[in-house]
């Protein structure tokens, strides 16, 4: 590994796909309630999604998928202001649970399923 590489931090294993899916997001520390926003991208282990509140790293919230039954865990990995208003943030799946946009069909782990 190189000086670079290790600066930049470790490389996805996985694909993000573009794609903006509308979910609800909770617990952050000082703003409490539910927030309604959208994913700019997705992946099988994590997403990133805007958000008007600002997360710090390692924040961990609740993030629920508009409309279907998928709801998890999440650990902020990032979080960047966004062009125009508002933040990017990073976010990685600890506990999902039900049906995500991206799951694994024979063969492929990066198909989209709705």
């Amino acid at each position: 590994m190189t000086t670079q590489q290790h600066r930049a931090g470790p490389q996805r294993t996985e694909e993000r796909l573009p794609m903006a899916v509308a979910v609800h997001l909770s617990g952050h520390q000082q703003i409490p309630g539910v927030e309604t926003t959208f994913t700019e991208n997705v992946s099988l282990r994590g997403a990133r999604v805007l958000s008007a509140r600002r997360w710090k790293i390692d924040d961990r919230l609740a993030i629920a998928l508009l409309p279907g039954d998928f709801h998890t865990n999440a650990r902020v990995a990032y979080c960047h202001p966004a062009k125009g208003e508002g933040f990017a943030i990073g976010l990685e799946f600890l506990e999902p649970s039900g049906r995500w946009v991206l799951g694994p069909v024979r063969g492929s782990e990066n198909n989209l399923h709705g």
